[in-house]
Order: structure tokens, then C-alpha cells, then sequence
């Protein structure tokens, strides 16, 4: 296969065609998305060292001694620590592009109001993703990370971190709520096949903000009131939106 054939466009049509043709098509945007990831991957581990310290900032922010006293214990630690980084630093980057090959896919077999939506629920689900990381990068983050280290100290323990679980746990923390912040996307999706309305999200809001602060307070690091809103409350907001948003994209009746 050709590179300029790799990523050129298909035509749109709305014309049958085989079932081959379709199992060639998916193939093709497979590769497309494997090859932009891997180049992003590449682009993405030049800078690795601004990667890492980007992902250690919170720590500093809460105590640059900490971040100093971090140990790498693991031979190839600067290695696959470097591309875990690049991978998920590689894939937000490719996920416009890896975004538009998808869409290339399946606007065929789309309405055109339905093709209509696509991009700006795409923008709209990575606004949120973002958002969510920003949010907890900035606010949750160091608080959490403030509280483990006091909370082994309570225990008359030293805590000693290596830099393989700093990363993982601070790296799986991010998207986590990123993740998280993803619902309203998930309602949206609910409320188009059926399954979900509006009025469904209305009756259940006293039992769902209940469960969410209940959820709260059981992963919630820190036993101070500050962090467990932090934790609840953006959970509520959102779910409060995603009544809004059920409303809004519900079938009209007449």
C-alpha cells in the first residue's frame, strides 16, 4: 500500500457496497490510526524530559524535596517509564487525526444529521477529557499526593517512592477523572439509542448524588471536607448537565 493512499480520503457515497469492501476499509483505518499513534509515540519521547517533569510538577508543587528523593530501582526504568509517557502524550496529540480516520469510516454509513453532530460531540467529548485531567492535575492532585506522604509519616513510616510508582499511580490518577468526566458523552450515547431520557436522570438525582458522594468518600484520599467536595461535587455538576443534555438531544414528541 501506497503512503499517499494511507491517508487519503475515501469518497463519501451512500451507495451498498460489499461486505469485503467494508473489512477493507476497516483495515486500512486501523493502520492509519496505528501509524499516526506510533509517529505521535516517536514525536512525543524527544521530549520526554519535559514529559517527566510535567507529571512531577505536583509533587514539587507540594514539596521539591520529595520530588528529589524519588528512586529508580528498576534498570530500564528511564526507559519504560519514557514510553509510557510518550504513549499517552502521543496519543492525545493523534487524537484529532485518529479521530478524523474514524469518522472517515463511518460516515457512510451515517444519516446526514447524524454526520452533522459527529465532529462537534468529538470536540466536545476531548473538551471534557481535558478538562477533567486539568482539574485533577491542579486541584486534586497535589492535596492527594500531600495527604499519602503525611499519612505514612503518621504510620513512623519513611516514605520512600520510586519513580516507576509515582508515575503509574500519578499517571492512572489523571485519567481516571479524565474518564470520569467523560459521562455526559456515555448519557448522550444512552439517550440516542433509547435507554436513557431525561426525565429517567430527573427521578433518579436524589438516589444518584447520594451514590455519588457515597463513592466519594471511599476513595477519597484525604478525610477533609475540601477534598471530598472536590472529589462529589464536580461528579453532581455533571450529572446535573447531563439532564440538560438529555433533554436537549431527546427525540421531540409530539
Amino acid at each position: 500500500m501506497e503512503l499517499k493512499n494511507l491517508f487519503s480520503f475515501r469518497e463519501q457515497d451512500d451507495q451498498e457496497r460489499p461486505f469485503m469492501d467494508h473489512l477493507g476499509d476497516l483495515r486500512v483505518m486501523i493502520i492509519r490510526i496505528a501509524v499516526t499513534l506510533v509517529l505521535a509515540m516517536i514525536g512525543a519521547f524527544f521530549f520526554r524530559d519535559i514529559l517527566a517533569t510535567v507529571v512531577q510538577r505536583p509533587l514539587i508543587a507540594v514539596d521539591p524535596v520529595r520530588a528529589n528523593s524519588l528512586q529508580s530501582l528498576g534498570v530500564a526504568d528511564s526507559m519504560t517509564i519514557s514510553l509510557e509517557l510518550s504513549f499517552y502524550a502521543g496519543l492525545i496529540i493523534s487524537f484529532p487525526i485518529i479521530l478524523t480516520f474514524i469518522a472517515q469510516f463511518l460516515f457512510p454509513a451515517l444519516k446526514p444529521s447524524e454526520r452533522k453532530i459527529l465532529l462537534p460531540v468529538a470536540v466536545f467529548g476531548l473538551s471534557l477529557f481535558l478538562t477533567g485531567i486539568l482539574f485533577a492535575y491542579f486541584v486534586v492532585l497535589p492535596g492527594t499526593l500531600d495527604f499519602f506522604f503525611k499519612d505514612a509519616k503518621s504510620m513512623h513510616w519513611t516514605p520512600t517512592w520510586t519513580v516507576r510508582e509515582y508515575y503509574s499511580f500519578t499517571t492512572q490518577f489523571l485519567i481516571a477523572f479524565g474518564v470520569a468526566f467523560e459521562m455526559p458523552i456515555v448519557v448522550l450515547a444512552l439517550v440516542k439509542i433509547g435507554l436513557l431520557t431525561a426525565e429517567k436522570l430527573r427521578k433518579a438525582r436524589s438516589v444518584a448524588i447520594v451514590t455519588i458522594f457515597t463513592v466519594a468518600a471511599f476513595i477519597t484520599p484525604s478525610p477533609d471536607l475540601v477534598t471530598y467536595l472536590l472529589m462529589g461535587g464536580p461528579m453532581v455538576v455533571l450529572y446535573e448537565f447531563c439532564i440538560w443534555l438529555a433533554r436537549w438531544v431527546e427525540p421531540k414528541t409530539v
